[in-house]
């Protein structure tokens, strides 16, 4: 049997009848709960809390960042990230925007004084997650972070500003770090990318000048008919964060069917430093499996045949904990 080249997926389809067997055991999630003291707050941010009960300490950290018109607590249990806390055991983080910030509740991805090192939105986070390792015992080396549209776009400068700190993240139809610097500029990107893949050192730029191993892994997920995020910004997220890694523009594997096209970088035996998902028929939502995870499908979320937020564990290397 020829052996596939994504091994952390062979598994997927065991994986996804274990997760769904595990989830149909439990009542209905809890609420996630909101933090108010947790730092200087310069973003002007909420934070809001999840974790399982009787979690168990060194277990991983999850930061969620929510889309523009959505609200933190509501878009994690609709995509279903508090039923995969739930089921691996580990604590959410879940930043919330104010429509003073931004009146369409969107994270400000584009603005330099918000996702800075150390600056804005992007600090505000960082205290929420040094806020959230205090109470819930997590592991300072098991710190992921996960957007869609806006907070995709903040996901991608929170792994630039504190490549150190976040371990890999998942960036869905988000923008590629420093492509605008006003809202005006970044609706323009939004709509019409460009063909420029050369901005690898705005990234650096962002971090202070990190060095090449310290950066994140990542997966970038695109839906190929998204009307609001052009598709080619995916291809300019895989482009900056393939070179930071290390690699060249072309993908070490590619798989092509029907429905998709993954696109990999990675070293020999090593787990894919860089992925990027195109889903053929799908446009701007975040992708979710009903008959595999409890999620919802609707405005924001489109049943896709597969789950974002497993794609995601199963990226990251999660494993829940033995009893």
């Amino acid at each position: 049997m020829k052996r596939s080249p994504f091994p952390y997926l062979a598994l997927s389809t065991q994986l996804a009848k274990t997760i769904a067997g595990s989830f149909s055991a439990f009542v209905a999630p809890d609420r996630p709960t909101e933090v108010e003291a947790f730092g200087s707050n310069p973003g002007g941010l909420k934070m809001l809390v999840y974790a399982p009960p009787r979690l168990r300490s060194g277990r991983p950290l999850v930061v969620v960042l929510h889309g523009c018109n959505q609200h933190a607590a509501s878009f994690a249990a609709d995509a279903g990230w508090i039923a995969l806390a739930q089921h691996y055991r580990f604590a959410l983080v879940l930043p919330e925007q104010s429509r003073t910030n931004n009146r369409m509740g969107c994270f400000n991805w584009f603005r330099s004084a918000d996702v800075r090192r150390n600056s804005g939105e992007a600090l505000s986070i960082r205290q929420m997650i040094r806020k959230a390792v205090k109470l819930h015992g997590s592991d300072p080396r098991q710190i992921f972070v996960a957007g869609f549209s806006a907070g995709g776009g903040m996901a991608a400068a929170l792994m630039a500003a504190y490549p150190a700190l976040i371990a890999a993240g998942g960036i869905f139809a988000g923008m590629p770090v420093g492509s605008a610097q006003t809202g005006v500029g970044a609706l323009i990107k939004m709509r019409r990318s460009g063909s420029d893949l050369a901005r690898a050192s705005l990234a650096r730029s962002i971090s202070g000048g990190k060095p090449r191993r310290s950066w994140p892994r990542v997966l970038i997920w695109q839906g190929e008919k998204d009307r609001t995020v052009d598709p080619q910004n995916a291809e300019v997220l895989a482009a900056q964060w393939s070179e930071v890694k290390g690699f060249g523009p072309v993908a070490t594997v590619t798989e092509n069917t029907p429905a998709y096209q993954r696109r990999s970088w990675s070293r020999r035996n090593l787990p894919p430093s860089v992925e990027l998902w195109t889903m053929n028929s799908v446009g701007h939502a975040f992708p979710v499996d009903p008959r595999r995870t409890p999620c919802r499908v609707g405005a924001h979320f489109v049943d896709a045949g597969l789950s974002g937020t497993q794609l995601m564990a199963e990226f990251w290397g999660l494993k829940a904990p033995r009893p």
